[in-house]
């Protein structure tokens, strides 16, 4: 199926490079991805520089992107979604919830102290 340049022309800068990451099946470079989207859009560009900046804050940006280290980004739907365990000595909780936790610790403290006295 040959890739129509009007297609692309009217298509945004990140369906684009979902496009591209969808056919390629495969990780990409962020450098090449991007350049691959500018090359497809046919925009002019003033400051090459500024359009992969752009470009890339747009990825990375739309949840449908995800980084996978090293330069690398491919399509969140490859991933298996993160199942989230709660665990009593987790240190990525909010700050409300440890907020909260502190709160119930002082409380437990203040408790233990009236009992003992």
């Amino acid at each position: 199926m040959p890739e129509d340049i009007q297609d692309f022309t009217k298509k945004t800068e990140v369906d684009i490079a979902y496009y591209v990451l969808q056919h390629k099946g495969a990780t990409m470079y962020y450098k090449d991805l991007v350049m691959d989207v500018i090359e497809k859009k046919h925009k002019p560009v003033q400051s090459l520089s500024a359009a992969i900046s752009e470009v890339y804050t747009l990825i990375n940006m739309d949840s449908r992107f995800h980084y996978e280290g090293d330069g690398q980004w491919g399509l969140t739907e490859w991933n298996p979604p993160e199942t989230k365990r709660h665990t009593r000595s987790s240190s990525s909780s909010s700050s409300s919830t440890s907020r909260s936790s502190a709160k119930a610790s002082r409380r437990k403290e203040k408790l233990f102290e009236s009992i003992q006295e």
